[in-house]
C-alpha cells in the first residue's frame, strides 16, 4: 500500500485494520515517501505492518523494489500516479488499484495537458475507488474505462465504534454528574494545556461548575498536566483515582487512561481536539471524527494540516468549529455552554456526517479481495 504522506495514511488506516482483521494471512508494506508519514505508519499500527520508504519512480529503483518484495497486489491511495511503479507491476502481472482517488475537475484538467504521459498507467489499473460520483466523472473524462471505476465513498469518515461506548459514556456521565457542564479536550501537547486552564479559568466566571477532562495524547504528560493544573490553583484529580460519583470539588480531571478516548468524548457536551491549537512542530492536528461520531460538538484550532480535508469538510457541514487563538476559542466555548440546543443540533449534524460516508472500508474490500487471490 502506497501512502505518500500522513494524509494518505490516514486515509488508508480503516482498510489496513479491515485487511488486518480478516485476512490475517497477509503480509502487509506500507510505503511512505515522507517522514511524518513513516511516523504515522509506526503509530499506528505498530509491528503490525512493515514500513519502508518508497524509492523515487525510476525505472531501475522501482524495478528492484518491486522485485525484491513481489507483492500480490499494489495499492495506492489516493491520486498519486506513478507511472514506473504501475508499469513495473504490470509487466509482472501484479494488479493495481487506486484507492480512495479524489479528482477534481481541476486537477482533471491539468492532467488533460500531459496526458500521454498519464495515459499508460490510467489503462494500467485494474480498478479505481473513488470517494465521489463527481471524482469518478473526473476520471471518465481522462478515459479511463467506466467498469474500472467504482464510487466507494471515502475512507477517510470511517470510524468504528464499539457498540458499548454510549452505554459505557452514559454511565461516566453519571459519575462525572449529569447537570455539571463537560469539556473534554483529548489528545493535547505540550503547550496546550496551559492554554486550556487559563481558558478554563476565564470560563468559571460564568461556569462555576464546569468540569474540564484534559485527555494528553501521550501517557509521559500525564504527571505534567497534573502538575500544571495544581499550579494553576484548581482542584485536580486523575482519572485512574476516581471511584465512584466525581467530588463536585474537582475541576481538573486528567484522563491518565488509554484507549478511553471516545467514552469520554461521548461523555462530554463539547469536545476540543488539541495537537491544532499552537503550532506544534511535526504535529498537524488529531481526528475530529470520534466526537462527532458519538454526536457531540468539536472544536480544533487552526493546525490541521494532517485533517485538512476531513476539518473543512465538518465547518462547512456545521460538524464543527475551526478557531485561531485563545479569544476565539473562548467566544465559542461560551457560546456552546450558553445553548444546550446548538450542541445538540452541531452533534447530530457530526453524526450524520460520520453516518453518510460509512461503508468506503467495506466496498473497498469487497472490491480488492478477488485481486488478492494467489496468482
Amino acid at each position: 500500500i502506497h501512502a505518500v504522506s500522513v494524509g494518505e495514511v490516514n486515509a488508508a488506516t480503516p482498510l489496513v485494520q479491515r485487511l488486518l482483521e480478516e485476512k490475517k494471512h497477509l503480509d502487509i508494506v506500507i510505503t511512505t515517501m515522507t517522514p511524518t508519514g513513516a511516523r504515522q505508519v509506526v503509530d499506528t499500527f505498530g509491528n503490525d505492518v512493515r514500513h519502508r520508504f518508497a524509492p523515487y519512480d525510476y525505472p531501475f529503483a522501482v524495478k528492484q523494489f518491486i522485485n525484491q518484495f513481489s507483492p500480490r497486489l499494489l495499492i495506492l491511495m489516493e491520486t498519486e500516479i506513478w507511472p514506473n511503479m504501475i508499469r513495473s507491476c504490470q509487466e509482472k502481472g501484479i494488479p493495481v488499484v487506486m484507492a480512495n482517488v479524489r479528482l477534481s475537475a481541476r486537477s482533471a484538467r491539468g492532467y488533460r495537458f500531459v496526458l500521454p504521459l498519464v495515459r499508460a498507467g490510467l489503462n494500467s489499473v485494474s480498478l479505481f475507488a473513488t470517494q465521489s460520483e463527481a471524482d469518478r466523472k473526473n476520471l471518465l473524462s481522462l478515459g479511463v474505462d467506466a467498469s474500472r471505476t467504482h464510487r466507494t465513498g471515502s475512507m477517510k469518515f470511517e470510524i468504528r465504534m464499539p457498540a458499548s461506548v454510549n452505554e459505557v459514556a452514559q454511565a461516566v456521565r453519571r459519575d462525572w454528574s449529569p447537570n455539571r457542564p463537560v469539556i473534554v479536550a483529548g489528545s493535547t501537547h505540550d503547550g496546550e494545556e496551559s492554554l486550556l486552564l487559563r481558558i478554563f479559568q476565564t470560563l468559571l466566571h460564568d461556569f462555576p461548575d464546569l468540569l474540564l477532562v484534559i485527555a494528553p495524547r501521550h501517557p509521559e504528560r500525564f504527571d505534567t498536566a497534573v502538575r500544571l493544573s495544581s499550579r494553576a490553583g484548581l482542584v485536580v484529580n486523575r482519572r485512574t483515582t476516581q471511584s465512584g460519583a466525581l467530588d463536585c470539588a474537582v475541576q481538573i480531571q486528567i484522563a491518565d487512561t488509554m484507549g478511553e478516548l471516545p467514552v469520554l468524548y461521548g461523555a462530554a457536551d463539547i469536545a476540543v481536539v488539541g495537537g491544532s491549537l499552537i503550532p506544534i512542530r511535526g504535529i498537524g492536528g488529531h481526528n475530529i471524527l470520534e466526537p462527532c461520531a458519538v454526536g457531540v460538538p468539536v472544536i480544533f484550532g487552526p493546525n490541521m494540516g494532517n485533517f485538512l480535508e476531513i476539518s473543512e469538510i465538518a465547518v462547512a457541514a456545521g460538524a464543527g468549529f475551526q478557531v485561531d487563538g485563545e479569544a476565539a476559542l473562548v467566544g465559542q466555548l461560551r457560546r456552546l455552554l450558553d445553548d444546550a440546543h446548538l450542541r445538540s443540533a452541531v452533534g447530530e449534524r457530526g453524526r450524520a456526517m460520520v453516518n453518510q460516508n460509512a461503508g468506503a472500508t467495506q466496498k473497498t474490500c469487497e472490491l480488492i479481495t478477488p485481486l488478492l487471490a494467489p496468482r
